[in-house]
């Protein structure tokens, strides 16, 4: 390989880097712009609104509260992302983890077991549930040809009214001691993941399954980028056709990858559920199925993308309350939120498309010198 051509392939892939790391720094510059003009026009100074954010986000307990939100999440734009990179859309995380969390909090309420064996259980009942119930849409796919958008939308509004046909007392539901509120049965301090205390100057704790979460985050980077199981899912999601004529089974990757997305996804209440509440009621907190979606399109299905797209997710929604105790509306921090992800599309979408013009360019230019273009495959 010739040194003009090395220096080239370097400089090639440089310029792809600073690319992929410029896209969404200008995606939040942008949004932060937007939301200043918005907070100029109704008479709110942007750099003291976002003082007030860093110096609420600074205290002790909200960084473990920010820690805690992120954990929740990641684990769901980890799901959500699985499907992605093989062009499955999984709306159906908010379901999923929902009614995997309340039937393990059920189990995990009614069984008695030495500590690990209890905690392993319950998450035990948590996967299976989310991999069962993400299997229905999987095998509508795979042999009827159902659009999974259609059918996860659906099996959410059936996972939410089977929910609460379940929550009730005639069937999983107790009272909850001091309020009138209902929800399963506490789950003992065996079934109780403990907790780390990782921020000095407060009493709270981090949840323990912070660590769980890491390792799924490197579970998801291996298995996509060092098995035979992630090419195929990665060929797949990259051309259908092309991937069938290497010998892909294309409808058994599509049930494996949804299954395997909602296991994933019955995790997302976890956190929660064994670090915080120890119980499913009708206070436990929805929505993190469609958060996770958004914190997915940010972090590019990428693990380390999507942890930072987590924090930063996680700092705007716990340092929001500060924003209303100083009369400016919090809402604020929802249009920042969508924003940045609309930016972060629009800005990936156009390096996308620069690459591609830069690369036809060069093979251009080479061409018309009369020297062969690399092969692609010496410039991935």
């Amino acid at each position: 390989m010739s040194s003009s051509f090395t220096d080239r392939l370097l400089g090639r892939v440089r310029l792809g880097g600073l690319l992929a790391i410029a896209a969404p720094i200008l995606a939040i510059v942008f949004a932060g712009i937007v939301t200043s003009i918005i907070l100029l026009l109704n008479g709110n100074e942007p750099f003291k609104t976002l003082g007030l954010l860093l110096d609420f986000s600074a205290t002790p307990r909200t960084q473990v509260m920010i820690l805690n939100t992120a954990t929740t999440y990641y684990i769901s734009a980890l799901a959500v992302a699985i499907g992605f990179r093989m062009n499955l859309f999984n709306i159906g995380v908010d379901g999923q983890y929902r009614l995997a969390a309340l039937i393990a909090a059920a189990v995990g309420g009614a069984l008695t077991l030495p500590a690990p064996l209890h905690v392993a259980a319950i998450m035990l009942v948590a996967v299976v549930i989310g991999g069962l119930w993400a299997a229905i849409a999987a095998v509508l796919k795979a042999t009827r040809g159902v659009s999974e958008v259609i059918s996860t939308i659906m099996l959410n509004a059936i996972a939410t009214g089977f929910g609460a046909w379940l929550l009730t007392p005639e069937r999983l539901a107790v009272p909850v001691a001091g309020s009138n509120n209902i929800g399963t049965k506490p789950i003992g301090p065996s079934g109780q993941f403990p907790g780390l205390s990782l921020i000095p100057g407060t009493t709270t704790k981090v949840y323990g399954m912070v660590i769980v979460a890491i390792v799924l985050g490197v579970a998801y980077y291996v298995l996509l980028n060092r098995t035979r199981f992630g090419f195929d899912l990665r060929a797949t999601g990259r051309s259908e056709s092309a991937a069938v004529a290497s010998g892909v089974n294309v409808k058994k990757m599509v049930v494996l990858t949804m299954i395997l997305s909602g296991a994933v996804a019955g995790m997302v209440g976890i956190p929660q559920l064994l670090g915080a509440s120890y119980s499913y009621s009708l206070d436990f907190p929805p929505g993190l199925g469609f958060t996770g979606i958004a914190i997915a399109l940010m972090g590019r299905n990428n693990p380390i993308g999507i942890g930072v797209g987590a924090l930063l997710w996680s700092f705007l929604d716990n340092s929001n309350d500060i924003l209303d105790f100083n009369g400016i509306p919090k809402e604020i921090v929802i249009i920042m939120q969508g924003t940045i992800v609309l930016s972060v599309i629009i800005a990936y979408e156009l390096v996308h498309r620069y690459r591609s013009v830069a690369e036809q360019r060069r093979v251009s230019r080479q061409l018309s010198a009369g020297t062969p273009a690399p092969a692609e495959g010496a410039a991935a």
